[in-house]
């Protein structure tokens, strides 16, 4: 009997494939615990709705991560930082305060996870970072620490 799963089932596949099984597993087991369903006409035409739906999220998503790479490519964030008389900052610059620096310079939310820093910022100067938007599109900035 073909079913739908709903939920991941260890042996058998993950939630939205459609796969064979025995039809007491499937009665008795899997329909009956709401694991699954029955794969008629109906159902299969579900399953493919939400895979196209799905499959636009994903594509819009790539796209928009791609729109905002090309839009940060190069670019200079300018972060204002105290520091000691010897140069050394008190504390160091953060991808939070990076992310924060895009969001006023550049009008770019950038989630502060999405940042990588080449090194540890402690001192003036220009660092290089790299912002991971979305699974082989990226983008390289420059970080320009300033003193405030």
């Amino acid at each position: 009997m073909k079913v739908i799963l709903k939920q991941d089932v260890k042996g058998t596949g993950k939630a939205g494939d459609l796969v064979n099984v025995a039809d007491g597993y499937a009665q008795n087991f899997l329909i009956k615990r709401g694991l699954a369903v029955e794969a008629n006409a109906q159902n299969i035409n579900e399953k493919n709705a939400k895979d196209a739906a799905k499959q636009h999220r994903a594509d819009v998503e790539l796209q928009s991560a791609k729109d905002m790479a090309a839009k940060l490519e190069g670019k200079t964030a300018r972060v204002s930082a105290k520091a000691g008389a010897n140069g050394k900052l008190f504390g160091s610059v953060t991808p939070k305060e990076v992310s924060a620096a895009l969001k006023q310079q550049y009008q770019a939310d950038v989630d502060k996870r999405k940042i990588v820093l080449a090194q540890d910022i402690k001192g003036y100067g220009v660092f290089s970072a790299e912002i991971k938007l979305h699974t082989g599109v990226s983008a390289k900035i420059s970080v320009e620490v300033v003193e405030a």
